[in-house]
């Protein structure tokens, strides 16, 4: 869900985060800290000591408007490593905005990766899913409304007609209720970022949003996050689920719309409270217009539909 990576510019990171650091034993003795890219929400070091090389995810209180649980994302964090699919997980200080994970040597996915490799994401999905449940769910549709009433109270900006779409949101959460199927451990931000591919595997990374979720929640966001042509969605549905399914291609393809009108509230707040030099207005826009577009397409009748017939 993330833009792409934007520089904070010749930060001195030992000056900005070096008291923190400290406070963990194997980072001490520290002789390199470099950023890596990604995230927009925390800061991600990488940290080279003698003992090998760690990422340090550091957030900020920004995120609180932004319904990030750190608790959750530690504690999801180790379930995804214990089951072989994520970073392992090496301390975490409450309170302090610090998470220490290993650092995955690999190479990280842009848009044309993920499209090539459909089959393998579906595998390393699956892992995921079949994980012990998480600390906590994720609903799209809760976290909407959360991001409205909080838009929406403090006074922040709104794309024209955006509540006018709140009919066409009520008839998608209906259709989406008569097939319900329950919910999986997932990350619910897998953008191509998040994939490191080892040569043998593709990790996932990053927990920030993970929660038990839809299954197809996470298909359709994979496909929308590496903005893909519609083509490419039913390949990776039938991939996971090892058949044609078209009601669940129907559900990924909604819950992906969902995804899309969400997200655009998460970038009109981050607008006006992030103090990093990126555009997130116009990030937003971009998901937000191709949400529109769905909305009103013939597509989204004949999804709805689909959506509630069993194969």
């Amino acid at each position: 869900m993330y833009p792409a990576y934007v520089t904070n510019g010749g930060q001195d990171w030992e000056d900005l985060y070096g008291a923190r650091l400290n406070k963990i034993p194997r980072l001490q003795n520290r002789s390199n800290i470099f950023e890596l890219p990604g995230g927009l929400t925390n800061t991600n070091l990488a940290i080279d000591t003698s003992t090998g090389r760690y990422v340090a995810r550091l957030s900020s209180n920004e995120s609180n408007e932004l319904a990030i649980d750190r608790e959750s994302e530690y504690r999801n964090s180790r379930i995804a490593a214990e089951v072989g699919i994520g970073a392992p997980v090496h301390d975490y200080l409450p309170g302090e905005g610090v998470l220490v994970i290993g650092f995955l040597e690999g190479r990280t996915y842009g848009p044309f990766d993920v499209r090539e490799n459909l089959p393998r994401i579906a595998q390393s999905l699956q892992v995921l899913h079949s994980a012990p449940a998480f600390v906590r769910d994720f609903n799209m549709i809760d976290i909407q409304q959360r991001y409205l009433a909080t838009v929406l109270e403090k006074g922040y900006r709104l794309p024209d007609r955006y509540l006018s779409y709140l009919p066409h949101l009520e008839r998608l959460v209906a259709a989406l209720a008569v097939l319900d199927e329950g919910t999986v451990p997932c990350n619910n931000d897998l953008l191509p970022g998040n994939f490191i591919d080892d040569g043998s595997k593709i990790w996932l990374i990053d927990y920030e949003y993970s929660g038990n979720n839809d299954a197809c929640f996470e298909l359709g966001n994979v496909w929308s996050e590496a903005s893909l042509e519609f083509e490419y969605l039913q390949p990776l549905v039938d991939a996971y689920y090892k058949r044609h399914r078209p009601e669940k291609f129907a559900r990924a393809w909604l819950l992906a719309l969902l995804a899309k009108y969400g997200w655009m509230l998460w970038a009109s707040i981050q607008a006006s409270i992030s103090t990093k030099d990126f555009d997130f207005w116009a990030w937003g826009m971009e998901k937000y217009e191709r949400a529109e577009s769905d909305f009103n397409s013939k597509r989204f009748e004949e999804m709805l539909e689909a959506v509630t017939r069993p194969s």
